[in-house]
């Protein structure tokens, strides 16, 4: 039978590599995504025909989010897994200067937006024969350790924390599964800074390292193939030598 996907912030970094590697694994993925051009270019880089298909899809507006899995139940039948990744940061400036927008903008994607993306799918896989499925969300290291001027950021992967505690206490009597993956210094658009130097705790600038961001789309593959009876709750993926047990 064919294992169905929805992956969001599809069209670039980690979001990519995950969809890439449920591909070439053979499921049919649903990549979504606010801008279309990437998810096209992933589609077609894919080489996986039909069983990708791109839906763009604002994370942040909830009747999207509702347009978005219906489409995807419409075209493959059901939800097997989904990986809640989209997500947005702040400028990296001291708490006081950031503004009501931008703490707003993080707000409604980080957390709003993947509440939308949960509750969705709760609503598809509770309903489907055989009902269940998985759902393994976004928490970045940053669910455990801030950096320097990231409160938006981090207050909003806290709460990615939070909801997946809660969701994978509720998706219990549903054959729900709900997981986190937290990811360190993937050699992503968004961290190759790490690579030119970022500051520190000390407040000191350091280059730090950065990993093969495809190692990540591996670890999404594996805890989408395991079965409905285990769960990763909680996955840690990192630079081997990234600054985060210790102090610095």
């Amino acid at each position: 039978m064919s294992k169905i996907a929805i992956v969001t912030g599809a069209g670039t970094g980690i979001g990519k590599a995950a969809a890439l590697a449920l591909l070439k694994d053979g499921w049919h993925v649903a990549l979504a995504g606010r801008r279309a051009e990437p998810l096209e270019a992933v589609v077609a880089e894919s080489g996986a025909g039909p069983r990708a298909v791109a839906v763009p899809t604002d994370v942040a507006d909830p009747q999207a989010v509702r347009a978005l899995f219906d489409r995807v139940v419409q075209a493959f039948g059901r939800v097997d897994l989904l990986f809640n990744n989209a997500g947005v940061n702040a400028p990296g400036v001291p708490l006081d200067e950031l503004t009501v927008e931008q703490w707003k903008n993080v707000v409604d994607i980080n957390l709003n937006g993947m509440f939308y993306c949960i509750q969705n799918a709760f609503r598809v896989m509770k309903a489907q024969d055989p009902k269940g499925g998985r759902i393994i969300n976004n928490g970045s290291i940053s669910a455990h350790t801030p950096r320097p001027n990231s409160i938006a950021y981090t207050a909003t992967k806290h709460a990615v924390m939070g909801l997946t505690k809660t969701a994978s206490l509720d998706g219990r009597k549903h054959d729900i599964a709900v997981g986190q993956i937290d990811v360190g210094n993937a050699g992503t658009e968004m961290a190759m800074r790490m690579a030119k130097g970022v500051p520190q705790a000390n407040g000191e600038i350091a280059v730090e390292p950065l990993m093969d961001v495809n190692i990540v789309g591996q670890s999404v593959l594996y805890m989408a193939n395991l079965p409905l009876d285990a769960n990763v709750m909680f996955h840690t993926v990192m630079a081997t030598k990234m600054p985060f047990a210790g102090r610095g």
